[in-house]
């Protein structure tokens, strides 16, 4: 079994587009994964793909972890960022065919499964109806009642966590998030009076539409440097946040805004391999890992939570794209002793489950453990043509 062709697959998922790298055998078994990266550069993944391609055609698709380190070492003077996720992608790719080829779930490469089912929050929870409503043909979120509509919402259907970002709601709803598309975000990362206002009124809808055992999480992204995620981090307090989400780049600085909070604080979702987390492992510089298995690749982020066991800490996968990263995000969870939580988006484009041959199976917040070989799921090729990426 030799690999004889690797292609870079786009879609329009509304306000950002889905990556998938679809890798062909030369007898046919087909290797897909996700390799979504939709605020960096969407279209210099693809020639990052084209670029590693001629190291991987004609090698047996089933050494995934020498042909890991092949491309790791060919890379080696650009490490991280969107080199790092075509190397991820081309692994995971190569992993759904050696599972395939065996007929096996890929965790049972790794010795899973270590559950049945996991836990899963609400992502984007306000966000998406605040931001792309009449993409997602939801409501839009037009005032704090609305909030507190979602949180009684979240409830109904079952989940026991969510995850929300800076949203005002009215009637232009703003998401000032730097990266995302209509989103604004200062280049001082100051903090305001109103934006902590805001926030806290946000939180308050929250609880009291979903009540007090509902699980509130808070991601601030990169929007503010250390003194402004403090700031915000004092604010939140009194609702008993299950995490606030932190983007920061320095380990020493992201650590005394844990050490002087008492919420749990959570990163990672933007740094790569064990090299990248060992310094903020090392540093007590977060209470919960968020590991992106879509841009690490399976073994660096089994490397990751690994490590981050020795360190006593939990993973919760960064995970905010299509299903078939939800699936392979659960993969994961199922070879590691140590997951929080999972992380999925729900409101979401309206053909979304059409874009794969399964769709994750949750239920009372918990979503079951996928059986099939290999990830458990393909994209349906048909589905992703409708929707062309960048639009005509």
């Amino acid at each position: 079994m030799k690999v004889k062709k690797i292609e870079t697959l786009y879609c329009d998922a509304g306000w950002r587009p889905w990556i998938f790298l679809k890798i062909t055998t030369d007898d046919g078994l087909v290797g897909w994964s996700e390799i979504t990266d939709s605020h960096g550069s969407p279209r210099g993944l693809k020639g990052i793909v084209e670029d590693l391609s001629p190291a991987v055609i004609g090698q047996d698709p089933r050494a995934t972890e020498r042909i890991y380190w092949d491309l790791y070492r060919h890379t080696r003077q650009s490490p991280g960022s969107v080199i790092q996720k075509a190397i991820g992608g081309i692994e995971n790719a190569l992993l759904d065919i050696k599972a395939k080829a065996l007929g096996v779930p890929v965790y049972e490469l790794f010795g899973g499964p270590t559950r049945d089912s996991i836990r899963v929050y609400w992502s984007h929870c306000g966000t998406t109806r605040a931001r792309a409503w009449q993409v997602t043909n939801t409501k839009k979120l037009a005032s704090y009642d609305d909030v507190a509509e979602l949180g009684r919402e979240v409830i109904q259907r079952g989940f026991t966590a969510l995850k929300t970002n800076i949203v005002t709601p009215g009637d232009k709803p703003t998401v000032p998030m730097q990266g995302f598309q209509g989103g604004s975000g200062t280049t001082d990362q100051n903090v305001s009076f109103e934006t902590i206002a805001s926030l806290e009124r946000l939180m308050t809808a929250f609880r009291a539409g979903g009540g007090d055992s509902l699980g509130l999480i808070l991601d601030l992204n990169f929007n503010f440097k250390t003194e402004g995620n403090l700031s915000i981090a004092r604010a939140m307090e009194p609702f008993k946040l299950m995490w606030l989400e932190v983007d920061c780049f320095d380990p020493a600085a992201l650590a005394h805004v844990r050490r002087s909070t008492t919420l749990p604080i959570c990163s990672g979702e933007n740094v790569y391999t064990n090299r990248g987390f060992r310094p903020y492992f090392e540093a007590q510089s977060m209470d919960v890992a968020s590991v992106d298995v879509i841009w690490n690749g399976f073994s660096q982020s089994r490397k990751i939570a690994d490590m981050a066991e020795t360190y006593e800490l939990n993973v919760a996968p960064h995970n905010y794209y299509s299903h078939l990263a939800t699936f392979i995000s659960a993969h994961l969870c199922a070879t590691i002793p140590n997951v929080r939580i999972l992380e999925v988006d729900i409101d979401d484009v309206p053909w979304k489950d059409e874009l794969v041959t399964a769709v994750p199976a949750i239920a009372r917040g918990e979503m079951s453990l996928p059986t099939a070989p290999g990830w458990g799921a393909d994209v349906n090729e048909t589905v992703l043509k409708q929707h062309p990426w960048p639009k005509a």
